[in-house]
C-alpha cells in the first residue's frame, strides 16, 4: 500500500540552489521536502587536501545570503579565497582593464569557494532542521488542470504538494514534465575546468584574458603549504578543446602557461581535467501553474563572468520572500500572483545578464581586425573613466535598492 506525505513545498534538486532555498524556509512552519537522486544526508566533509574543479565566483548579495542562512562562518572555517583585483585583458592587443575592491571600499570584489564547500555545508545544515530529505530518482506525475501533483519515490511512497520548485538543473524533468518551453543557443564552445599550482602567488587576483580561442580564467584559491593554486576555466571550440584534453599532464601545463602569458611564471602542476559543452538556456515562463523554476532549470548562462549561480541564489532570495509573504497573509503560496510577481522580480534582470553575455561571448570571438581595434579601444576607455569602474564592479558585487531582503547586509 503506498504511503502518502503531504508538504506545503516541494522542493526538486538537491544542489546548491535546492538547498539555499530548502534552508531559507525552513525557519517558516511551512512543510518542506527536498529530495535529490544524489546523497542528502551525507555528513558535512572536510575538503581534502585536492580542490573540487568546480568552484563559483560569489559576489556580495550571495555571500549576504549565505550570512542570513548562518552558514557563511562555517563555509569561511573550510577554504575560501577572496579576490580584491581583477585583471582583464585582450591577447590581441594593449586593452585592459584593472579592477579594485577600493573603488567601491569593498574589503573584495568576492569570494572564490569550491561548490562542494558550499554544497557540504548546506546539507550539514538541513540536518539541523525540519526539512525532509528524500535520496530517489523521482517521477513526477500531475495534472496542470486540476492542480494535483505527485512525486512518486523509489520505494514508492508519494509525496503531495502544494507547490513544486524545479530546482533539477538545465535538463530540467520537471520543466518537460510541466511542459514549460526553454529556448536554447548553442555557443559552440566547450569548457575545461581544472585546478592547477602556479609558480607565483596569485595576490588575491581573478585574471580573465581574452585569446583568439576564447576567454581563460585564473580565479584565486587559497595557498596550501607555500603552495599557490588557481582554478582555471578555459573556453574553446569543440575540435580545440578535444585536442587539449588529450594532452598529458606536462604538455597541458606548457601549453596552458604560454596561453596566460605566464603571469604567474611556471604552471607547476594540474588535476584531472574536466570538459562539458557550454549552452545557454531560458525558460520562456517561469512558472506554470503552481510548477516554479529556479537556478539553472530556469535559465544558463556562459560562464565569462562566473554569474551563474549568483543568478539562481539571487532566484533564491525573491522567491524565498515571495513565499513567506503570500504565507504571512494567510495567501495561496502558489497563488498565480505570487509566482508571477517572482517571474516579474526576476526574469527582467536575467534577460539582461543573457544578453550581456552573448554580447561579450561574440565580442571577443571575432577576429575581424575592426572589431579587435574597437575591442581595445573599449577596455582602454572604460578602464580610464573611474566612473565606469565603479559601476561595473557595483553590478558585479550584485547589491541594489530594490534585492531582497535576504541579500541585503543586516
Amino acid at each position: 500500500m503506498e504511503k502518502t506525505h503531504r508538504f506545503d513545498v516541494i522542493i526538486v534538486g538537491g544542489g546548491i540552489v535546492g538547498a539555499s532555498l530548502a534552508l531559507a524556509l525552513s525557519d517558516s512552519n511551512l512543510t518542506i521536502a527536498l529530495l535529490d537522486k544524489g546523497k542528502l544526508k551525507a555528513s558535512c566533509k572536510k575538503p581534502t587536501s585536492t580542490f573540487s574543479p568546480r568552484v563559483s565566483a560569489l559576489t556580495e548579495a550571495s555571500i549576504n545570503l549565505f550570512k542570513n542562512l548562518d552558514i557563511w562562518p562555517s563555509i569561511l572555517n573550510q577554504r575560501v579565497c577572496p579576490y580584491r583585483y581583477m585583471r582583464v585583458w585582450d591577447s590581441e592587443g594593449t586593452g585592459a582593464i584593472n579592477f579594485d575592491a577600493d573603488t567601491v571600499t569593498k574589503n573584495a570584489i568576492g569570494y572564490i569557494v569550491e561548490n562542494d564547500v558550499i554544497h557540504n555545508t548546506l546539507l550539514s545544515e538541513l540536518k539541523n532542521t525540519t526539512v525532509s530529505l528524500y535520496e530517489s530518482q523521482p517521477e513526477v506525475t500531475f495534472d496542470l488542470d486540476t492542480l494535483q501533483k505527485q512525486v512518486v519515490l523509489d520505494d514508492g511512497i508519494v509525496l503531495n504538494g502544494k507547490l513544486l520548485v524545479a530546482a533539477d538543473g538545465a535538463e530540467s524533468c520537471l520543466r518537460v514534465a510541466a511542459d514549460i518551453i526553454s529556448s536554447q543557443k548553442d555557443y559552440m564552445h566547450h569548457c575545461i575546468v581544472t585546478t592547477v599550482e602556479t609558480e607565483q602567488y596569485h595576490n588575491d587576483t581573478a585574471w580573465q584574458i581574452f585569446l583568439d580561442t576564447g576567454p581563460l580564467a585564473f580565479l584565486p584559491l587559497p595557498s596550501i603549504k607555500k603552495k599557490h593554486y588557481c582554478s582555471i576555466v578555459w573556453s574553446l571550440v569543440p575540435d580545440q578543446a578535444e585536442r587539449i584534453m588529450a594532452l598529458d599532464n606536462s604538455t597541458f601545463c606548457e601549453l596552458l602557461q604560454e596561453a596566460f602569458e605566464k603571469r604567474l611564471g611556471h604552471i607547476i602542476h594540474t588535476e584531472p581535467r574536466l570538459c562539458f559543452p557550454l549552452k545557454q538556456r531560458h525558460a520562456l515562463n517561469y512558472y506554470r501553474k503552481n510548477v516554479v523554476l529556479v537556478g539553472d532549470a530556469a535559465h544558463t548562462i556562459h560562464p565569462l563572468a562566473g554569474q551563474g549561480l549568483n543568478l539562481g541564489l539571487m532566484d533564491v532570495a525573491v522567491l524565498t520572500e515571495e513565499i513567506l509573504r503570500a504565507h504571512r497573509r494567510q495567501d495561496d503560496i502558489a497563488g498565480y500572483h505570487i509566482l508571477a510577481r517572482y517571474q516579474r522580480r526576476r526574469k527582467g534582470h536575467n534577460i539582461t545578464m543573457i544578453k550581456a553575455m552573448a554580447g561579450f561571448q561574440h565580442l571577443f570571438a571575432a577576429n575581424n581586425l575592426t572589431v579587435r581595434w574597437l575591442r581595445n579601444s573599449g577596455l582602454k576607455a572604460i578602464n580610464n573613466f573611474p566612473f565606469l569602474k565603479e559601476l561595473i564592479i557595483r553590478q558585479a558585487i550584485g547589491i541594489s535598492n530594490n534585492s531582497p531582503e535576504l541579500v541585503k547586509t543586516r
